[in-house]
């Protein structure tokens, strides 16, 4: 008989295992020695101890399942119960008793973070749904739509939670996306329609533009061309694809006619500068008329001046207030000669302006006598009243010698 302190084996062959409840028989070796028996059996509690040191490394530091970790540990522990191993199996049974332990401890540590997980996971789709819901009111429609298309790949990224909660949080987040999706294309489809009735309204544009493109009716033409760029601006965008074609259409019409105006007016801006010339050389004449000396000449002359300056045509027009101002004052001067050689000549006027000279006169004189006598017989105050009379007498009396003058009498 063989024996070691975990087991022994009998005179027939049988091996056995100490344990904490006596001896197991591990099983009957008739190949060879005890020893070599024994030797075999020790080899197999080897291999449990080593099976069992890989499965806690396995446990402690990689991702292992609850269940498949379990099921490791189950079958192991089946392998010690069956006692087909020579050494400390109770203390393997310990070691898988801990390991259990280690599992289950990890097993509520992953439930405790799945839910965690998922609360966390349905607060952040929670918080997606009310963003896309959102969103679906916007009317940016570039910037909302790739923000909600963000969304959906934030969305697919997240853990799943129960189908109930998920489902319904998915019908929201669809429901929104769904509904920005309609009014967008509600919007363009409005839009594509106004930009056809753009796209109409400036092809008429293009065409009145086109038409007036050879015009030589400057003002007219111009002003009309400045009504067509307001109704143009006032009809909106149409398509991309049409937009620029009209637009150069519509421009270039208009910069034919107003090249074509340029050249005319720069013809007719010399020709005006030129004009502005001789007119300046005709005020220089006219204002050598004044002071007026011979009226008769002087008329004669203006008229002659005048004639020619008619006959010039027209200067540009910023200068035109300064130059013809110069020939006004001229005639202005002229006439005012007239007027007084026509009140010095007219009888009837000469006339009235003598009569209510000696009108006043008399009036004078009489004041005068008045106040002798009043001083005379000592009354001061009255004589200070007809002398305050007498002054206002007399101015009238100076004013109305001095229009006499203009009379030459």
């Amino acid at each position: 008989m063989s024996s070691d302190p975990w087991g022994r084996v009998d005179e027939t062959g049988t091996v056995y295992v100490r344990t904490a409840d006596g001896e197991q028989v591990v099983g009957s070796w008739q190949a060879g020695t005890p020893e070599e028996a024994l030797a075999y059996f020790e080899r197999k509690y080897e291999g449990l101890v080593v099976e069992i040191g890989l499965l806690e490394k396995r446990v402690k530091t990689t991702d292992l399942s609850a269940k498949d970790a379990t099921a490791a540990i189950d079958h192991i522990r089946h392998q010690v119960d069956e006692h087909h191993a020579v050494g400390d199996l109770d203390a393997l049974r310990k070691r898988l008793d801990a390991l259990v332990a280690t599992v289950e401890s990890r097993r509520e540590e992953r439930k405790v973070q799945k839910a965690k997980q998922t609360d966390e996971a349905r607060q952040a789709k929670e918080k997606l749904v009310v963003e896309a819901e959102e969103l679906a009111q916007s009317e940016q429609w570039r910037a909302a739509g790739e923000r909600l298309r963000a969304l959906v790949d934030t969305w697919k990224g997240l853990p799943r939670l129960d189908r109930k909660s998920d489902d319904e949080l998915w019908h929201r987040f669809s429901h929104a996306r769904s509904a920005f999706s309609k009014r967008r294309k509600a919007h363009f489809a409005s839009l594509d329609a106004q930009r056809e009735e753009a796209r109409k309204a400036k092809e008429k544009l293009v065409a009145e533009a086109e038409s007036l493109s050879g015009s030589t009716d400057w003002g007219t033409t111009a002003a009309r061309y400045r009504e067509l760029m307001a109704d143009w601006k006032a009809a909106g965008r149409a398509q991309r694809e049409h937009e620029d074609d009209l637009w150069n259409r519509f421009r270039g019409a208009q910069d034919v006619f107003f090249a074509a105006r340029g050249e005319v007016f720069a013809e007719r801006d010399a020709e005006q500068t030129e004009n502005l010339k001789l007119k300046e050389e005709l005020a220089v004449e006219a204002e050598k008329l004044v002071p007026v000396r011979d009226l008769k000449a002087a008329r004669a002359s203006f008229r002659t001046i005048n004639e020619r300056w008619e006959a010039i045509g027209h200067v540009p027009r910023d200068a035109r207030p300064k130059v013809e101002g110069r020939m006004h004052a001229v005639e202005r001067a002229i006439q005012e000669a007239e007027e007084a050689e026509w009140r010095r000549t007219n009888p009837e006027a000469r006339a009235r302006a003598a009569g209510l000279t000696g009108q006043l006169q008399d009036a004078v004189d009489k004041l005068q006598k008045q106040i002798d006598a009043a001083r005379a017989a000592g009354n001061d105050a009255k004589a200070d009243k007809l002398a305050r009379e007498l002054e206002g007498r007399q101015a009238l009396l100076d004013q109305a010698l001095k229009g006499l003058e203009e009379f030459g009498g």
